[in-house]
């Protein structure tokens, strides 16, 4: 029968960071709860959707904590129930009781409440993994290339293997991660100090985006572990573990040539303030699109709705350089490119208006590409 007191904030911090694996529409009911096991020196929180789990775990060790445990045991808790009961609570400290059948007593100063608990039998076991030699990545640079190029995953389930993001090691320290939703692509290549097995694998965008929020900045590195079907993210205290997508993923090295016919180079902000600009006009038309006009040694983009009104503006440059051209696209994918970027000048190198054209930081261009398929208007 559990019995331990702990401090209520870090208790809650670990329980939303937990919470994050647990999906509001579970076909699983069991899947809608959150796994508390209390051992002798440490506690276990384990969330899971069937997709992505994790386990967070806070030991006694840590003095932050206050964890003071004098029972041992495991039960279930309905999770967006008992969190936003926790985060209730008036006091510092938190007194957690199981009393009989996995009802639970939770204290916290003149404050007594008791849940409902449910039997952890029920509860589906998380895959074990054999955790062999981790690939280990530097946390912020991991965010970093999960922020480059998850958001050009697919969202659309018809073709699943694009709502993933390509993670490729060769040469055992060339390290790439591609996306692509078809109309456009962000690959980001890293050569990681330490060697590590090769590997090529599709993870999910979303288990990807879930791990910039779960893992912290104050966490330094995070070992990569693999098997067939599932990966496990893991530091001291957290691991969170992904299924990965079956199938194989499109040749996108195919697409990128180093064939241009005009190049310009923009201040990245200006860029993207121009384009959210025009997308704000553009988006009030059925199909909005931007058209970009390079003529005279000048760059203006225009966008004409029936319904709203139109856009025209010259477009500063840094440099301009190669053919005249016009070319139509969707201004979200420029603007979500741009967003991206973290450097102050884009390169971007045009073939012709009806071939993608590519985007490049003005720091960094070997490492980090992008490329936005055009839109083919009368």
């Amino acid at each position: 029968m559990i019995k331990f007191s702990i401090n209520k904030n870090l208790f809650l911090q670990a329980l939303m960071a937990t919470k994050r694996a647990i999906g509001t529409k579970n076909a699983i009911p069991i899947l809608s709860t959150i796994k508390i096991d209390v051992f002798e020196e440490h506690i276990v929180l384990t969330g899971s959707n069937g997709q992505i789990s994790i386990e967070n775990t806070i030991p006694t060790s840590n003095d932050n904590a206050g964890l003071l445990i004098s029972s041992t045991g495991s039960v279930l808790l309905e999770a967006a129930f008992f969190i936003n009961i926790v985060s209730s609570l008036p006091d510092i400290t938190l007194d957690f009781e199981e009393i009989e059948q996995h009802q639970v007593v939770l204290k916290s100063g003149k404050s007594e409440i008791t849940l409902k608990g449910k039997d952890v039998d029920q509860y589906p076991r998380l895959q074990e993994m054999t955790t062999g030699t981790p690939l280990v990545l530097n946390t912020k640079l991991l965010k970093t290339i999960i922020s480059e190029t998850a958001f050009a995953a697919s969202l659309q389930e018809s073709r699943p293997i694009l709502t993933g993001v390509h993670l490729v090691l060769s040469d055992n320290q060339i390290f790439k991660a591609v996306a692509t939703d078809s109309h456009r692509m962000s690959q980001r290549q890293v050569q990681l100090e330490e060697v590590a097995n090769n590997f090529d694998l599709v993870v999910p965008s979303k288990s990807l985006r879930e791990i910039s929020a779960v893992f912290t900045d104050d966490i330094e590195s995070i070992e990569v572990y693999f098997s067939d079907s599932q990966l496990l993210f893991k530091s001291d205290h957290i691991s969170f573990y992904t299924r990965l997508l079956e199938g194989t993923y499109p040749d996108t090295d195919r697409l990128l040539n180093n064939q241009f016919e005009t190049e310009v180079v923009f201040d990245t902000q200006s860029l993207r303030h121009a384009m959210e600009r025009a997308f704000l006009i553009s988006n009030a038309t059925q199909n909005g699109t931007v058209k970009l006009e390079i003529a005279d040694s000048r760059v203006s983009a225009h966008v004409n709705s029936p319904e709203v009104g139109r856009v025209n503006e010259e477009l500063d440059t840094v440099s301009l350089s190669g053919q005249d051209l016009t070319i139509s696209f969707n201004p979200t994918y420029l603007i979500e490119a741009l967003k991206a970027l973290k450097s102050e000048t884009v390169t971007i190198r045009f073939l012709s208006p009806v071939r993608p054209f590519t985007l490049t930081p003005g720091e960094d261009a070997e490492n980090f590409i992008q490329l936005i398929t055009p839109v083919r208007t009368n």
